[in-house]
Parts: C-alpha cells; structure tokens; sequence
C-alpha cells in the first residue's frame, strides 16, 4: 500500500518513522513551511521534513491547500504533486493546514488522522494539553477517518492509556505518539486486507481542545492549588506555568498540592526542597522553577540564591 503522510512536528514524525520502519512506500511527504525559531530566529525544518530528507522521501511544503485561497499556486502544485503520487491512502498526524475536500476525495482509501484523544472527547488542536489540565485519567489514541468536519469523521481504531500523575504534556506526548505510530501501521494493514471497520463517533462526550495560547501561561493563585497544578504540568513544554517575584519573571515546572492557607501568592515557608505558595484553596509545594534566562533548578538551588522569600507575594 502506497501511503502519502502529511504532518509536522514531532509526534507526527514518530508516525512517519514507523511507517518507513514497516517497510511501507512512502511516495510523498506534506510538512509545513519552515519557521524561524531559536534565538537567531533562523528558518528551521520541522521534524517531519528533516526525517523525510534523511530517508530519501520527496518532500513539499505548501503554504496553503485552498485552491480558492491565499496561495492557488502552492494549492494546485500540491494537487499536482499528490496526483503523481498515486497514493492509495494519506496519513495525517498533527499537519496543521485544513484539508479540503478535493484532498479527502483524492486517494483511493481516503484520509486516515492519528488523533491524540478519545473521540468524541479534545477534539481540536490541543488535545494532550487539555486532558492534563481537566485532569482527566485516561486518555489514547483514535485513528480516524477524516471527514470535512473538526475531527467528526468515523472511528477506526482506538487504545487507551492511562494519565500518570506526575504526566506533563511533554512525557504523555511521548505516550502518545509511539502508541499512534504503531496503531497507524495496523490500520494501514487492516485496509490493505480489508479489514478496517468504521464506527460513528457518539453523539454525546463533545469536548474541544482549543489551542494553547501564551496569555494562558500566568498563573491565577486564586484558584484552587490542584488545579493550577494540573496547569504546570499541562503547560509544559509550552508556554510554561509563569509568574513574577518582585517583579522578575518565573516559570514554575514541578509542584505538588500541599497544605496551608494564606492570601493568594503568599509565600508560606521556603526551605528545604520547596517553595510552599497559598492558593485560592490548599497551597503548592513549588519544586522546580526557571528564572528568565535562566535554566530549570530545582527549589533548592532556587532558594539557596534567594533567601528570606516567606511573606513575599508571587504576582501574576
């Protein structure tokens, strides 16, 4: 079976891999455009792209697939390109441009989308950050039909997994992405053999994972300490649980629920191993943090450099 992939960052290169890895062709790859990161803010390849390169897959990088829209010419030289490709299905995991309709239609075995959720639940762009942040305990992988709806199409496989406590966004992630590698593969075989069953999604369980926006990061210390820990963890990598000590910045990327009360922000003790703040309701047992241009320390190494923090008020 001739499979294109369209994906980008590194959850959709995991899938990529394992599908080379299967021995599967791989007639073309879709990436995004490159993006300026790091602190030159250099054009850089996205993870997708750099694999593809190394492994010998021809590789495009439309900025659009509208023919209707702002770039027809990057659309139709896509159109063009995945006509040429003949595949007999395209794989989709974390592209990030809208498919239209004429590349749903266009491979034989439709568009099949590795989606880092228990549909109907977090469909949308964020799927893995919000689950943390509900505190959810379970989450998983649905291979999924596309359709020209927001993650609505049929469900074609699905595994579940369950939400450790200490799970960040990045380390779930990672769960996540080698367990939609592997069910990818099984689907793709069920397909060549016929085998794949479709199922509607149910009616009922909608929930959408909007996109993490920076603004989100500021830590609101009025509300309950175990919700904004969930935040911390949802929150890292990206954008990072911030708040400000007199003024400077911090990222916040360990805690745990801890017990006291104070005003909101209040600095309840700082010694040992951390650096128990009050919340809305409990408190937070800070334990790793970053200054601005700093890197991660842990409370310890924190405290040892910034004394006689109890009393202080951590802003938003």
């Amino acid at each position: 079976m001739k499979a294109a992939f369209a994906g980008t960052p590194e959850f959709a290169q995991a899938a990529l891999a394992r599908l080379h890895a299967a021995g599967l062709t791989v007639p073309l790859v879709l990436t995004q455009p490159d993006r300026p990161a790091g602190r030159g803010m250099k054009l850089q390849p996205s993870p997708v792209k750099v694999f593809a390169l190394e492994h010998g897959l021809p590789v495009i990088q439309p900025r659009s697939l509208r023919l209707d829209g702002k770039f027809p010419d990057d659309a139709q030289a896509a159109r063009e390109a995945l006509r040429q490709a003949a595949p007999d299905v395209l794989v989709v995991a974390a592209y990030g441009l809208i498919l239209p309709q004429w590349v749903l239609d266009l491979p034989p075995h439709g568009c099949l989308n590795i989606h880092a959720s228990l549909l109907p639940r977090w469909r949308g762009a964020a799927p893995i950050h919000r689950a943390i942040e509900a505190g959810n305990t379970r989450t998983g992988i649905t291979i999924m039909q596309m359709d020209a709806g927001l993650d609505t199409g049929d469900m074609l496989l699905v595994e579940a997994v369950d939400i450790a406590v200490g799970d960040t966004t990045a380390t779930l992630h990672d769960k996540l992405a080698a367990l939609g590698a592997r069910l990818i593969v099984e689907a793709l075989e069920l397909a060549a053999r016929g085998g794949l069953r479709r199922t509607p999604q149910p009616s009922e369980g909608v929930t959408y994972a909007h996109k993490i926006e920076k603004a989100e990061a500021a830590i609101d210390w009025t509300q309950p300490a175990d919700m904004i820990e969930r935040r911390i963890r949802a929150f890292d990598p990206f954008p990072g649980a911030a708040t400000t000590l007199a003024g400077e910045p911090l990222k916040l990327w360990r805690a745990r629920v801890s017990e006291g009360h104070g005003d909101p922000g209040e600095v309840l003790s700082a010694g040992g191993e951390a650096l128990v703040v009050a919340c809305g309701s409990g408190s937070l047992a800070v334990t790793q943090l970053q200054r601005a241009g700093g890197k991660r320390v842990s409370a310890a190494q924190f405290l040892q450099a910034h004394p006689g923090l109890t009393g202080r008020l951590l802003g938003p």
